[in-house]
């Protein structure tokens, strides 16, 4: 039977469901992988990378049925407006995203189990570096599940929020490594962790752009730490 304009947007609505799901799992892999790092906790760690291979395989399957739907609806020709074309476009990028959160999450697992076990505390501003990131994975997540444009701009300013932490933490180290109050082996550490929070935080600010589009056909750019809306309309 052909498809219709009306299936083809309920289709693409449930793949749309599963990736804001998507979403909520990449974020509950951050935020295992951070605990385990914290806590010094191998058996989180690896909990981590078999959430990742969930993760993996829900990319997969949901790329693998856009593109079926996609086909359908070219072979039958069938007329739709902007909006589920941005939709379908949208999904790709934010899909592949979520899924290089999940591989920087499992970097930070694989560290966690490398980690000596009488590796020191790492500091307070860690925690606070990490709950930073978590909380933007929910709120973009939040954004793309209710195409929410308002909610994803803030996830965009958090980005430096997440950058001034990395900074500070890599200031810490540095005095710290230089009095003899902290190892090399924790400042190593402390700076992978840093470096994989900034990659979530701009993995998560991309979303946030295609959620923007999405909601309102608005391409963001980034130019010169300010970001730009150009509105295609």
């Amino acid at each position: 039977m052909p498809i219709t304009p009306e299936e083809f947007n309920e289709r693409l609505s449930a793949l749309r469901e599963e990736l804001h799901e998507q979403g909520r799992r990449a974020r509950r892999l951050a935020q295992t992988t951070f605990d385990a790092f914290i806590q010094h906790d191998p058996e989180q760690a690896r909990e981590a990378i078999r959430l990742d291979d969930e993760i993996d395989e829900v990319d997969v399957d949901l790329e693998r049925r856009l593109v079926e739907l996609l086909v359908e609806a070219a072979r039958e020709a069938i007329s739709l407006d902007e909006r589920p074309i941005r939709g379908a476009l949208t999904l790709v990028k934010v899909n592949n995203e979520f899924e290089r959160i999940a591989d920087a999450g499992v970097s930070i697992a694989h560290n966690t189990i490398a980690m000596p076990e009488a590796t020191d505390a790492f500091p307070p501003t860690a925690r606070v570096m990490t709950n930073s990131v978590v909380g933007m994975l929910r709120d973009i997540a939040k954004a793309y599940g209710e195409r929410d444009a308002s909610l994803a701009r803030l996830v965009l300013q958090s980005e430096d929020i997440v950058g001034a932490f990395k900074q500070e933490i890599l200031r810490q180290a540095e005095r710290q490594v230089a009095s003899g109050a902290m190892s090399v082996d924790v400042a190593f550490h402390l700076h992978e962790l840093a470096n994989a929070c900034t990659l979530m935080a701009d993995h998560a600010t991309n979303i946030a752009e295609q959620v923007i589009y999405d909601a309102t056909g608005a391409i963001v750019r980034h130019m010169e730490g300010h970001w730009v809306l150009d509105d295609l309309k």
